[in-house]
């Protein structure tokens, strides 16, 4: 196998967290692109439904998943019926901006649970079926540079994504026996429709010229090309690790 076919994902199937839109909407379209029958996920089933439609209109294999990543009983119900998994990004993800003072235990709870219990319970999930499949499978997690770095006011992002990449780590260490792959995508700042505020703020744009590498927002499209290659037969002896997608952020001083 060689050239463009040794990034071919044909005959897999890929459960893509959170993916009507934004950047698990990009995920779901490079897998799809590279040959996968992707499964978008979302709990409301006319926005699955929307989404799901564009994507088949674009000739790529797609089909819904509408259940609630936190509600667990309902989660692996969903996933049960859904048929054989190879692939899955744990993407689903929500912003609460408040610092210490402000940040109740409560709501610290929620976001862990949106973010790493909801990731690991989809991941056992998942991973027992490979194990019953005695077949290899990919796990990639979506973390952000906020797992490495803090910012004032946004402590429970940061909290939560520094355990997903602990996570990562773990259930590589568990799954290596079984030849299943669990990795974590950092992503830094991108132009997605949650940030558009942001990315339309020439304060944040100069502060980007020199707070990264490349000087700019990064563009949605750009996350596909790392989750395909962790998704496929190359990325066959990486695991456990947390990769950046950031345009330079981690790396320039």
């Amino acid at each position: 196998m060689g050239g463009h076919d040794a990034f071919s994902l044909g005959g897999r199937t890929a459960l893509v967290t959170g993916s009507v839109r934004g950047l698990g909407l990009e995920m779901a379209r490079g897998l799809a692109g590279a040959g996968a029958r992707v499964l978008i996920n979302g709990r409301d089933r006319a926005t699955v439904g929307a989404t799901v439609r564009a994507l088949r209109d674009d000739g790529l294999d797609a089909s819904a998943a509408v259940f609630d990543v936190t509600d667990r009983a309902a989660a692996r119900e969903a996933v049960s019926g859904l048929g054989d998994i190879d692939v899955l990004v744990n993407n689903v993800g929500q912003r609460d901006r408040r610092g210490l003072y402000d940040m109740t235990p409560d709501a610290l709870a929620h976001m862990l649970d949106v973010h790493l219990t909801s990731a690991y319970a989809l991941s056992r999930t998942v991973a027992e079926g490979l194990a019953a499949r005695r077949t290899p499978g990919r796990i990639i997690n979506v973390s952000s540079v906020m797992g490495q770095l803090g910012r004032t006011g946004d402590i429970a992002y940061a909290t939560v994504k520094a355990g997903l990449d602990g996570l990562t780590r773990a259930l590589a260490a568990d799954l290596g026996p079984s030849g299943t792959t669990v990795n974590s995508v950092a992503p830094g700042t991108f132009a997605t429709e949650v940030n558009a505020g942001l990315a339309d703020d020439p304060e944040w744009g100069r502060w980007l010229k020199t707070r990264t590498a490349l000087g700019r927002w990064g563009r949605p499209a750009e996350i596909a090309g790392i989750v395909v290659f962790l998704a496929g037969d190359t990325a066959s002896f990486i695991t456990g690790q947390t990769i950046a997608v950031d345009g330079g952020m981690t790396t320039t001083f």
